[in-house]
């Protein structure tokens, strides 16, 4: 279910690797996922067995989820020109999914999740153990939208997802060009594997971070309200999960279990 119209909900969900959280707010809160759909996109590719090494045609034409008219992806929201300019050729499935996730291409997106399918995003969802995150549908589907069909996420959810990941999909993550959000809060040259997404109304991130001091954290943090505009960098709710992440930068050497707070 998504969040009322109007409502502004902050959710955070921070832990060391392996432990319970030492910090949650609203952790089950469910959120339209923006961007961050794409880390359980690229889990179920690696885990699909394809060759990812493989060219695969180029196209901007996808069965929608509602099973309604073929639809496509709107190159104006689209943050990564790279794909677009390879339409009517072929690109290697691994090619697309470090699109998808570094320059957080939505075109990429979509074809990685035409060829391995729902079911498969679906189920990495049980495996990282959600309980109320899912994707039901593509980019820019806007007959799945129109029927209901929604991408959502919770902050709990997120940090469960990264705990799934291998270290070579950590490092697909820490390749992430945009270095806004919890990057921001962080000092330059941190190690952070994270994903980060938004538009209009919606703002998240979530990462495992590294300080070279410390233990590993994660931490994600969604937001929908009016604070964030929709900018990619210009954007205060941008500033307010920067300053959230340097908040727990600073407390990194005494994070320990303590509950809600």
């Amino acid at each position: 279910m998504d969040l009322p119209p109007g409502r502004s909900v902050l959710s955070v969900h921070v832990a060391r690797l392996g432990a319970a959280p030492v910090r949650t707010l609203n952790p089950d809160t469910v959120h339209l996922a923006a961007s961050t759909m794409k880390v359980a996109v690229l889990v179920a590719l690696h885990r699909s067995g394809l060759d990812l090494d493989t060219p695969v045609p180029v196209h901007n034409s996808f069965a929608s989820a509602a099973y309604g008219p073929r639809f496509g992806v709107l190159r104006e929201r689209d943050d990564d020109a790279g794909p677009w300019q390879a339409l009517g050729t072929e690109r290697t499935l691994r090619w697309l999914s470090e699109r998808m996730i570094v320059h957080s291409s939505n075109l990429a997106t979509n074809l990685c999740l035409a060829h391995v399918g729902l079911d498969a995003v679906t189920e990495v969802w049980h495996l990282a153990r959600a309980r109320c995150s899912a994707t039901g549908r593509g980019i820019d589907d806007v007959g799945a939208q129109a029927a209901g069909i929604s991408n959502v996420v919770t902050a709990a959810d997120l940090a469960r997802l990264l705990r799934l990941l291998p270290p070579e999909l950590l490092d697909v993550l820490a390749a992430n060009e945009h270095r806004v959000d919890l990057a921001a809060g962080l000092p330059p040259g941190t190690r952070v594997a994270f994903k980060n997404g938004w538009f209009p109304g919606v703002r998240h991130s979530a990462g495992i971070v590294y300080p070279p001091d410390a233990p590993p954290y994660g931490i994600a943090v969604c937001y929908t309200g009016p604070l964030a505009s929709g900018d990619a960098v210009d954007d205060p709710a941008a500033r307010l999960l920067a300053r959230i992440s340097a908040g727990y930068w600073a407390r990194r050497h005494t994070l320990a279990p303590g509950g809600s707070r």
